[in-house]
């Protein structure tokens, strides 16, 4: 075979060789200086760059590209790399500089006004509307997906600072008095948790007092399932977690994104050392070496209560050696709160969910048996193993066991979380334990089970709450997040306004979960539904995408066609 050879041009060589810089954004030394006084001399780990995105924008208000080159050049990755998750996340605001090499000033403040659907219901597009006239031009006006508050709806987030049911008068004192940071709750502290008999159970499991296998079966007896959604029995995942080889690690879900859920928020600020000795119970029982919590980054005031409080606990622990323990920030992206889109994200990438098998209990965080746990799942572990398993199963109603934490929403007297029997019905959920309905408004529908779990019509308001309940209508509980719609409301724009937020929050990963939620979110924006349409892209989404969040996002429309056509009919 002949081979035709090129020779070199020399001038060109030599043109190659004087050339002054190599490839791509230079990065310049007063930026590289920049970013090492903000993220720290080192050494610098891949698994913390989204800590030290964090650390640049809480520092300069922004992510300029020549503090990300420099951040690419200390961490030795190509720079595509540190933009791809920069870009990821809603969080990080990333500026290039002008044709001048300045860069843009950031606004001065960034108020975010909820729009998902309890803050849609409440008042938020009008907040939308006449905020931006009203307030300074260095002041910008966004709309959030959901900021967890749906209980305060409309809720609105100042830079950091939270303000529950806002209005235009609240967000302009805000602004004036620039109260703009997060503050935590008052909670029961180490020493207030410690003097109630805290951290006595955890200490009785590591001296031997308690034996692991009667924990275990302790978990199992109650019949206690993961409260982040999934459902998957507590106690059986502790013990095929226990089951595979060391090292293993914990990943800990605080980053409730799905709109009419903030049970976990409510429960942390309250009463942190609760979740924290079930955490190291856990840790425990199944042979947890590090553990690493994901909190998303709207709970500003939960992550500095958190933060002080974890750092009270390694000053005087009660026990030995704690196990590592990792704070991580969330950036803004629903789909971390599914559980190996949040592992990506801890392990500094973007949160694209993985295919299955491997399953996260064998191969998870940094390719180790990981176990993966909700905020309020830990919560429970305590009273459980203190009051033994029939503690938890007498309570219940319409056959079915145990207790539920419900996160209530919309249009009732007295919204928020609700401890009540499992099995109860959202009839029995409104009438006793919030108030009844607000005045002048009835029950029209309502979400069993947040902005993924369905719609159901009022009635079908005497079926019960629990798994394996709703499956049947189309519907399912997931985290208990309950928004309660009336006579006021219509179910096409609560669908309308939950497949926007879904077409928002999609990763982008697969194909029929990023163009079904576009497709499905015009579909409906439409006067006339295409029925057929519809029904052939809910079937794909359901079938072809890669996690919950695309098979469940045709719940809400699919629930309008079935449960309430009228509103479909022409006028």
């Amino acid at each position: 075979m002949n081979r035709t050879v090129i020779p070199i041009n020399a001038e060109g060589a030599s043109r190659e060789r004087k050339r002054q810089a190599p490839k791509g954004r230079q990065v310049l030394t007063a930026a590289l200086e920049e970013v090492q006084a903000s993220v720290g001399t080192g050494p610098y780990r891949r698994d913390l760059l989204i800590e030290y995105l964090h650390a640049l924008q809480d520092r300069f208000g922004q992510l300029a590209t020549t503090h990300l080159a420099a951040l690419a050049q200390l961490l030795k990755l190509a720079q595509t790399e540190i933009f791809e998750v920069a870009s990821f996340y809603h969080h990080f605001d990333i500026v290039r500089e002008n044709e001048a090499g300045e860069i843009p000033r950031p606004p001065r403040l960034t108020v975010r006004v909820c729009d998902g659907l309890p803050c849609e219901m409440a008042g938020a597009a009008d907040l939308l509307s006449r905020l931006p006239a009203l307030l300074d031009a260095d002041v910008r006006v966004i709309a959030a997906p959901c900021i967890g508050r749906c209980e305060q709806a409309p809720a609105v987030a100042v830079h950091q600072h939270a303000l529950a049911r806002a209005s235009v008068d609240s967000v302009l004192r805000a602004v004036k008095a620039d109260h703009t940071m997060a503050e935590p709750a008052p909670c029961i502290d180490l020493a207030a948790y410690t003097a109630q008999g805290g951290y006595a159970l955890l200490r009785d499991c590591v001296e031997g007092r308690r034996d692991v296998d009667a924990v275990l079966q302790t978990m199992e007896v109650s019949g206690l399932r993961g409260l982040g959604g999934a459902g998957f029995p507590a106690g059986r995942k502790w013990r095929i977690v226990r089951g595979e080889s060391g090292p293993r690690l914990m990943a800990v879900n605080i980053d409730e994104g799905e709109p009419g859920t903030f049970k976990d928020r409510m429960l942390m600020e309250s009463d942190p050392h609760r979740f924290i000795e079930g955490m190291l119970i856990a840790a425990w029982a199944v042979g947890i070496e590090g553990i690493y919590i994901y909190l998303r980054d709207e709970y500003h005031g939960a992550r500095t209560l958190l933060t002080a409080e974890l750092a009270k606990l390694q000053a005087n622990p009660p026990i030995a050696k704690l196990p590592h323990i990792e704070l991580r920030r969330g950036a803004g992206a629903y789909i971390c709160g599914e559980e190996s889109a949040m592992i990506e994200s801890i392990e500094g990438k973007r949160g694209l969910p993985r295919l299955r098998p491997p399953y996260v209990a064998q191969v998870g965080l940094f390719g180790r048996p990981t176990l993966e746990h909700n905020f309020e799942t830990l919560y429970w572990v305590r009273e459980l193993l203190e009051h033994g398993a029939e503690h938890f199963t007498r309570h219940g109603r319409h056959g079915r066991k145990g207790l539920r934490r419900f996160s209530v929403s919309g249009r009732v007297r007295e919204p928020g979380v609700k401890l009540a029997p499992a099995g109860i019905t959202l009839r029995e959920l409104v009438d006793e334990h919030c108030g009844g309905m607000l005045p002048g408004h009835t029950l029209y529908a309502y979400l069993p089970g947040g902005a993924s779990g369905g719609m159901l019509p009022a009635r079908l308001a005497d079926l019960p709450l629990d798994f394996d309940t709703l499956q049947a209508h189309g519907c399912f509980i997931g985290s208990a997040a309950v928004i309660v719609l009336s006579q006021h409301d219509r179910a096409v724009d609560a669908a309308r306004n939950l497949m926007r937020f879904f077409e928002h929050e999609s990763c982008g990963q697969c194909t029929p979960c990023r163009a079904g939620t576009a497709k499905a979110s015009a579909l409906i924006e439409t006067d006339r539904w295409d029925l057929a349409l519809l029904a052939d892209l809910s079937q794909v989404m359901r079938d072809a995408s890669i996690c919950g969040l695309g098979q469940a996002a045709p719940n809400p429309v699919d629930c309008v066609i079935k449960y309430f056509p009228e509103e479909l009919e022409p006028s």
